[in-house]
């Protein structure tokens, strides 16, 4: 029996790409159903002798809810500062939502070729501050590209980001003779339309997968709770000493270290209104506050 990486499902059936390269179009054993397991873009899995049954889901190092893939690697948090305008929440929620599962992100500001060096280079600090790697590039110069290569080879890579930031577009360039449709963005509504009309795995040549997933249109951090929120962002690792207070919220409490550090400048103000934003909304919604794990 051998083994493959599902690289996509698609009405009921999966695709199984084993270590020489070849794909089976399969079908989950009928136990899955009995046992309410769901096979997922990313699962390694044990193949039947004919090569057509999904019979075993090898354990995962890490799963996904949105978008439903498993063994990630890395999650490449692509951007821009212009058309779309840079959203910072929404990176920031990608970023979280990393942090969650376990799972390393960087971030890629693309359509540099619509913003100033200098624009570029400062909005990168601020996550280079955080203790994020970024990259800079242009999918219309095909500028970065190369830069950004080795941060793809031999990993399982999710490029994500809301719609319109060029996700597709770049990995058109990275991806093996890869064409998937891209998107213009809407001047009325300043955001791109959705491209991607399934999460699938595609394979690098140099090694590794590259996944596209679907453009996002809000914001969702499943099974984040307020009290754990500030351990999610990389900048509490660099404050040593501790709160005050029990519990602190690092919101109004004296004596807040994370305050002072962003008094002092060590943790970026934007960074800081991110987690106050995060916070008002995880204590608003129930669901967010229980924090039921997937």
């Amino acid at each position: 029996m051998r083994q493959g990486i599902i690289t996509k499902g698609i009405g009921g059936f999966y695709y199984v790409s084993t270590d020489d390269g070849t794909v089976y179009e399969t079908r989950a054993c009928g136990r899955f159903r009995k046992e309410n397991i769901i096979p997922r873009v990313g699962d390694r899995v044990v193949l039947s002798e004919g090569m057509d049954a999904v019979i075993e889901i090898l354990p995962r190092k890490n799963t996904l809810i949105r978008p439903p893939v498993s063994n990630v690697d890395r999650i490449m948090v692509v951007a821009s500062l212009k058309s779309p305008a840079v959203d910072m929440f929404m990176i920031d929620a990608f970023l979280l939502s990393a942090a969650h599962a376990g799972i390393d992100a960087m971030l890629c500001i693309n359509k540099s070729d619509l913003a100033s060096e200098e624009d570029c280079r400062a909005f990168c600090e601020i996550y280079e501050n955080a203790g994020y790697e970024t990259v800079v590039t242009s999918a219309k110069e095909e500028k970065g590209i190369e830069a950004l290569r080795p941060y793809l080879s031999g990993r399982v890579t999710a490029f994500a980001g809301n719609s319109g930031v060029g996700k597709s577009s770049l990995l058109n360039l990275v991806g093996d003779n890869l064409c998937l449709e891209t998107g213009k963005v809407s001047e009325k509504l300043a955001r791109g339309k959705h491209t991607t009309r399934h999460v699938e795995l595609f394979p690098l040549k140099d090694g590794g997968y590259i996944l596209d997933t679907p453009g996002f249109s809000r914001v969702e951090l499943p099974g984040i709770t307020a009290d754990r929120l500030w351990a999610l962002y990389r900048e509490s690792a660099k404050i040593e000493d501790g709160c005050k207070f029990t519990g602190c919220t690092h919101l109004k409490e004296p004596g807040c270290s994370v305050k002072a550090a962003v008094e002092s400048g060590q943790v970026h103000e934007k960074r800081y209104e991110s987690y106050q934003y995060f916070y008002d909304k995880l204590k608003e919604n129930k669901f967010w506050k229980i924090g039921k794990e997937e």
